[in-house]
């Protein structure tokens, strides 16, 4: 890689401001460094990469890298291809960047090009990753995924005790790790861990030594034994809560506030938003926001809005770009137009909105969309 790195510092990238958004989104960059730190005490002296796919779960993955590199991470893991050409451009050589889903066929070069590491889920991916080690006349960098029992990426056990005998399987590979993930981890108690764990002890003995990695964010969580020598936490870094049984051992990194476009009264019986799926039961204050399913917000999330600790329930559908508020529990006149009121932060978690949304923390920040105006402090 022979392109200067562009770091990318304070509101770099939002490119809306905040004068023309209808929401704001705050990026706590010091909040997940301090994630990442007790990540890592816990782990004791194992190491503690950083996933930072889907745009850093939504939050910016050159920003995300930057503040973890700063807490001594040297280690990435991305899905797809134009998510680690698009990293390694941002963050520059000296960091292992790896690639979750493994890489398109035909797509070596531009892989080699960007010095990424490949993640090879089957025999194939090996055999065109070799090739393409041989083309260039060095080894190349690659973790090997196999599958040891959540039936979604990596090699099948047939496929590995098939290469075992190869001697050649491995030519022209630098094997980084070797790797599998868990499917059940945020539930301690699941059987599936286990047969997960002993799946993985067998299946990595069959392949060439290296350094081994299970845990992801959760699996973190369930000892010792689950640790190898790398984990993959992604979720517990952006502040959604690793341990759902139990109180979230994360800090918040995230606060998402949106404008009021318009107030009004109305009266007992008048319809409320599309479908008129919620009637006034007697006069009411509404307010409009700037801010719907378009901004990531799920249609079928049934919340509320929080100003200066007031709750303030949603009424009727969620809008592509507007949610209709109760204020009736502010005295009149208190909310006006463009000021903010709460959707993320003291007052409701993500993990709370994924709980009212019928989801996941992770499909929350994933959803959350390109018009707000971004903000990154700590950083």
């Amino acid at each position: 890689m022979n392109d200067a790195p562009t770091r990318l510092l304070a509101d770099d990238g939002a490119a809306v401001s905040e004068a023309a958004a209808g929401a704001i989104l705050t990026i706590d960059l010091s909040a997940i460094r301090e994630n990442h730190r007790r990540l890592k005490a816990r782990l004791g002296g194992v190491r503690c990469a950083g996933v930072v796919k889907a745009d850093g779960y939504g939050l910016g993955a050159s920003q995300v890298a930057w503040a973890l590199a700063e807490e001594g991470c040297d280690v990435f893991f991305v899905a797809l291809l134009a998510e680690g050409i698009a990293l390694r451009k941002a963050i520059g050589a000296g960091s292992e960047i790896h690639v979750l889903n493994g890489l398109p066929p035909g797509s070596e070069p531009e892989a080699v090009a960007s010095d990424l590491c490949a993640v090879v889920n089957s025999g194939a991916q090996l055999k065109a990753w070799r090739a393409a080690a041989n083309r260039v006349g060095r080894k190349l960098p690659a973790a090997i995924q196999v599958d040891s029992g959540m039936s979604r990426l990596g090699m099948a056990p047939a496929e590995v005790e098939a290469m075992a005998g190869d001697a050649t399987a491995f030519d022209g590979i630098d094997v980084r790790y070797v790797m599998s993930h868990l499917a059940c981890a945020d539930e301690p108690r699941h059987p599936a861990n286990e047969q997960q764990r002993l799946a993985f002890e067998r299946l990595r003995a069959m392949l060439p030594e290296a350094p081994a990695s299970l845990a992801n964010s959760s699996g973190i969580f369930l000892g010792p034994s689950y640790h190898y020598d790398l984990a993959r936490p992604g979720a517990a870094l952006y502040g959604i809560n690793p341990t759902p049984a139990e109180p979230n051992p994360m800090l918040p990194v995230v606060r998402l506030q949106a404008k009021v476009a318009q107030t009004r009264s109305v009266e007992r019986g008048t319809g409320i938003g599309y479908g008129h799926t919620h009637h006034a039961e007697g006069p009411l204050s509404l307010a409009t926001i700037s801010f719907g399913y378009a901004d990531g917000w799920l249609r079928r999330s049934a919340s509320a809005a929080w100003f200066e600790g007031a709750r303030l329930p949603f009424l009727g559908r969620v809008s592509m770009d507007s949610i209709i508020l109760d204020i009736s529990a502010l005295p009149p006149g208190k909310l006006r137009e463009g000021d903010l009121v709460e959707l993320l932060g003291p007052s409701q978690s993500v993990d709370d909105a994924a709980g009212h949304a019928g989801t996941i923390g992770y499909e929350i920040l994933a959803s959350l969309g390109t018009r707000f105006h971004r903000r990154y402090v700590g950083g």
